[in-house]
């Protein structure tokens, strides 16, 4: 059973109904990959989404990726990839598949430049770190890349959205 956690820490977040909308995006990265059922496994999968301001998520970016700017989403996985097949049988308690950290004003900012409603551009963004989360890494390569903007692109049209990477 998949379980969604949102919370608005920091931040002029719009009123949205951030848990629905984080639920949906987590679901619909999990469906497009071969860790598709977990979303109906026994035990409880978890995932933490939390927005906040680009001042923790910059400290956040600093400590943890060497990178001294904020970012619109950091993923913390809380498993290693192979871990996640053995999930797929286990019925017992809950797994922590891990935390997704978005900063509002660098989210709202690409929001308007892409001329994108924060809503969807967020849902994109919880697709992305989801992906991340279960193991997948753009910047292993051309190919990973590649792999990981098609799924997120088939993860958006199932939620309705346009793609991301066009235009």
């Amino acid at each position: 059973m998949l379980q969604v956690e949102a919370d608005v820490v920091a931040g002029d977040w719009p009123a949205l109904d951030w848990p629905g909308l984080a639920q949906a995006a987590v679901a619909a990265a999990l469906a497009q990959t071969p860790n598709g059922d977990l979303a109906e496994a026994p035990m409880a999968v978890e995932v933490a989404v939390r927005l906040t301001d680009d001042a923790e998520v910059h400290a956040l970016n600093r400590q943890y990726r060497q990178k001294d700017k904020p970012t619109n989403i950091l993923s913390f996985p809380m498993l290693a990839p192979d871990m996640l097949v053995m999930l797929a049988n286990s019925d017992d308690g809950e797994v922590l598949l891990g935390d997704l950290v978005l900063g509002c004003e660098t989210v709202l900012r690409e929001a308007a430049e892409k001329a994108w409603p924060v809503a969807a551009y967020c849902q994109h963004l919880i697709v992305h770190g989801t992906l991340h989360l279960l193991g997948y890494d753009h910047e292993d390569g051309e190919a990973e890349a590649e792999h990981m903007e098609a799924l997120e692109r088939a993860a958006c049209a199932g939620l309705g959205m346009a793609d991301p990477y066009e235009g």
